[in-house]
């Protein structure tokens, strides 16, 4: 059954709306900046969000967190589509489903910091804040919706499981719409994590050239407001995997990438060649570019047009799918699509040991047709994978 993103609040480090995100996207601007306070030594580039975040609301304190803030400044964008579509079919018939890995962990380091310093937790501190399963629950409660409310936290696939989720429900019958998406914001944890995966890039992330050196962290949110509603933009499938190779190496065959692509379509009903651009994983890491060129080149062959857009934006993890997702909708819908694709930003250095791709430049024109489709690939730690694919609604 064919489903519709019939809205989407959006922010990200390029831009606070989906006017200002889509005309970063397709010039290719990157939003990528220096930090000193997020890692233990030295500085860190990342994603960052700079725009005045909304307040939460007092009867929702016990869930404030900037994670939520951040989901509130994409839902306060689809407030009044959410609205019409809980009128039209009442607030139990409404889902929330949500991906994010953070929750407010930065919160709970703020407090740990202040006890240490002071021997008392902060007042305003709560447990809940950093609680995974906060960011479904406030989504819920700030749009008064009653109906299947939770949270994915898949690692970088979580906010693609979240619509395939959104999927299933509206497939089965559990619901009539569903508030879908995914949140993640910066925090000292991860950041210090992956620097200690020595995974961080000094630089801008580079992906699939010979000169990579890691990824860039970044921030943000995505939510759509999906239904059988027809509308101009439609999920027209999701594929998942678990390969389980290894906790945070990819398959180097590329075996669970592929599975996901190709269950993808199998779910959209379309072949390969009804594909027109792919929104890569793209890390930028050594052994996730390597696996995922293999597993492209398995499934669409070398030519087809595709990019990586964490340049631009950082990888925002938990938000990524969702946020790549978004961009994609931005691609299809008349409102916003200019016909160029996102730019493969890189040193254009190429990497032997990386399938050649069609990595598009800057102004690369896109043929869409009406009836042609986009991907986007999300690829975790733990080989939690999933595709997602978009394509025109009518």
């Amino acid at each position: 059954m064919k489903v519709y993103l019939n809205a989407l609040g959006l922010i990200t480090p390029i831009g606070a709306n989906k006017h200002e995100v889509a005309t970063s996207l397709f010039k290719g601007i990157s939003g990528v900046t220096a930090r000193t306070d997020l890692i233990a030594e030295g500085s860190a580039l990342v994603g960052a969000i700079t725009n005045p975040l909304p307040s939460i609301p007092t009867p929702l304190s016990h869930l404030d967190c900037r994670n939520n803030r951040l989901a509130l400044a994409a839902l306060l964008q689809i407030e009044e589509p959410i609205r019409a579509m809980t009128e039209r079919f009442s607030a139990e018939r409404i889902a929330v489903v949500m991906g994010t890995s953070t929750a407010g962990i930065a919160e709970g380091e703020e407090a740990l910091t202040q006890r240490k310093r002071s021997g008392s937790w902060p007042a305003t501190f709560r447990y809940s804040q950093q609680e995974v399963g906060n960011l479904a629950r406030f989504v819920a409660d700030r749009s008064n919706v009653t109906g299947p409310t939770y949270t994915i936290a898949t690692a970088c696939s979580s906010s693609a499981k979240a619509l395939a989720s959104a999927q299933r429900l509206l497939t089965l019958g559990a619901c009539d719409a569903a508030i879908v998406g995914g949140s993640d914001s910066l925090c000292r944890m991860t950041l210090n994590g992956f620097a200690s995966l020595e995974a961080l890039s000094p630089n801008l992330c580079n992906p699939f050239s010979l000169n990579r050196d890691g990824i860039n962290i970044g921030e943000g949110a995505a939510i759509f407001l999906v239904s059988r509603i027809p509308s101009p933009v439609a999920l027209l499938g999701v594929g998942e995997s678990s390969d389980a190779y290894h906790a945070s190496a990819p398959d180097p065959d590329g075996a669970g990438a592929i599975l996901a692509m190709r269950a993808a379509l199998k779910n959209a009903g379309l072949t390969p060649a009804a594909i027109a651009y792919i929104n890569l994983h793209g890390t930028a890491t050594s052994l996730n570019d390597v696996m995922e060129g293999r597993a492209v080149a398995e499934v669409f062959g070398r030519h087809l047009p595709c990019s990586a857009t964490k340049p631009l934006t950082g990888h925002t993890l938990g938000a990524a799918g969702a946020i790549e997702a978004a961009f994609l909708w931005l691609m299809l819908h008349p409102e916003y699509a200019t016909g160029i694709a996102p730019p493969h930003l890189w040193d254009g250095v190429a990497d032997p040991a990386v399938a050649s791709l069609n990595l598009v430049p800057r102004e690369f024109k896109l043929q869409l047709t009406a009836c042609c489709a986009l991907l986007s690939n999300s690829f975790a730690f733990g080989g939690s994978n999933a595709s997602v694919i978009l394509g025109r609604g009518y």
